[in-house]
């Protein structure tokens, strides 16, 4: 089995037949390609009858028109070329499709809003290594699940085109009421099923799953701190107990969303401090069942997973927290892409970019920060090894299949390092490098998994 990137040539109508491909006779030779008899060429789900011409002194592959259209392709395009003898199959690809929440037709330049630029770099990045990306809403899922109607990049515009299933299927919907469609849920288990497509990122995590999970990995318990799923007056009641500061998050927020930050007076009675938009909103309650009885509204339509509050490092009085993006890379494994140092605004105890948050590197972080300074050694260090060590805990004991993760840590002022949460569809915003190059790493290594669970 050999592979190598060649380069896509269409031909005009009428001079080649649609069954047949020509291939530079070195590659047909050295594969051992037989000529002129029936092979299977392989594009995504595409599977046809084809035979194979060689042609001298030709550096690539030519396919005929109507063939360039059954697989959406155009000529100038790199493809990986594979032939396996067993199967008498020559592969193309991979075909990578990128599934996310819309488009807007109606803007060419940015058919993908905020998220165009990320589409474009993937675009090139999968060039660079040989690789197809299109784009595909669940809108342009069709019920039969034979093939999709996609975005693709041509000739420098975003044009609409039907294309094969894709070998691989990132999973970048950024709603779980989308991503709990039936249509949708549908095609995810047909593609694996009938096609043996690999999706990852396939699904959202919650807090209250995660942790559940995590406690009983003795590498990633020492990062936990104590959490429950908030069911009864009597878990908030103990939590207090045990710990002057608890917090409540949203078991399926994000953003900052949500989160209710409890302490406990010197008097017995609390205060309750709310994040929103326009910062903090403080109110006090003379007792806990006070503060619980104006929670259980909100119980009613959110699940609230309780957490031990942190006295987390600070800048000029401002909490500060991490963000890690770990991907597999192409040999799958996990990998740091990036971390960096979120610290929160000056309106709020949350350190999200849309609650006011700004970035910066994990040494500037730590060098303004209040932490003693036989605390600030090896900070990187430990949160690398925490990332690391938490994304192996989630695909070992989550059933689902994950190809990056954000990962929010946060360092106490002893310099220990704690699990926040984690996040399976972590957004480009809050995890880019901070000096970028033109494809950001963690673009490339998107493609350079797909490639690995592809084959190619």
């Amino acid at each position: 089995m050999s592979k190598l990137k060649l380069t896509l040539q269409v031909m005009s109508p009428g001079l080649m037949r649609e069954q047949t491909i020509m291939l530079g006779d070195a590659y047909v030779k050295k594969w051992k390609i037989p000529v002129k008899q029936p092979i299977t060429l392989r594009f995504g789900s595409l599977k046809l009858p084809i035979s194979v011409t060689p042609i001298p002194h030709f550096d690539g592959i030519r396919i005929s028109q109507q063939l360039a259209m059954k697989m959406g392709m155009h000529s100038g395009i790199k493809l990986r070329t594979m032939y396996k003898p067993q199967e008498r199959t020559l592969n193309l690809g991979p075909l990578i499709g990128i599934l996310i929440s819309r488009d807007r037709p109606d803007a060419p330049d940015k058919p993908f809003g905020q998220i165009t630029t990320f589409c474009t770099e993937l675009v090139e990045a999968s060039q660079d290594q040989g690789a197809f990306v299109c784009f595909f809403t669940p809108d342009h899922i069709q019920d039969h699940v034979n093939s999709i109607t996609a975005w693709v990049h041509r000739s420098g515009n975003w044009i609409k085109t039907e294309m094969p299933i894709p070998n691989i299927v990132n999973n970048r919907l950024t709603s779980r009421k989308t991503e709990n469609k039936p249509s949708v849920q549908h095609f995810m288990k047909e593609v694996k099923l009938r096609y043996q497509s690999s999706i990852f990122n396939e699904k959202f995590l919650d807090k209250t799953e995660v942790f559940d999970a995590l406690k009983h990995d003795q590498n990633v318990a020492k990062y936990l701190p104590e959490s429950y799923l908030l069911k009864s007056f009597n878990t908030l009641k103990t939590m207090c107990h045990r710990h002057s500061q608890v917090f409540l998050k949203p078991a399926r927020g994000s953003l900052g969303k949500g989160i209710v930050r409890i302490s406990r007076s010197e008097d017995n009675t609390f205060y309750a401090m709310y994040s929103t938009v326009n910062g903090t909103r403080k109110q006090h309650f003379p007792s806990l069942l006070k503060l619980f009885s104006s929670l259980t509204g909100k119980m009613k339509t959110n699940r609230y997973q309780i957490q031990q509050g942190l006295q987390l490092m600070e800048n000029e009085g401002r909490p500060v927290d991490f963000r890690a993006l770990v991907q597999k890379n192409a040999t799958n494994e996990w990998s740091i892409t990036s971390i960096v140092a979120r610290t929160a605004g000056t309106q709020h105890f949350v350190s999200n970019l849309a609650r006011g948050g700004t970035l910066s590197t994990v040494k500037d972080a730590v060098t303004k920060s209040n932490l003693a300074p036989n605390s600030r050694t090896d900070v990187y260090l430990r949160l690398k090894n925490a990332s690391l060590e938490i994304a192996q805990g989630i695909d070992m004991h989550i059933p689902a299949h994950f190809g990056e993760l954000g990962i929010d840590l946060a360092v106490d002022t002893s310099g220990k390092v704690w699990l926040i949460e984690v996040n399976s569809k972590p957004s480009k915003n809050d995890n880019t490098p901070l000096q970028e190059n033109k494809i950001r790493p963690s673009v490339r290594k998107v493609v350079e998994y797909a490639r690995y669970l592809s084959g190619f």
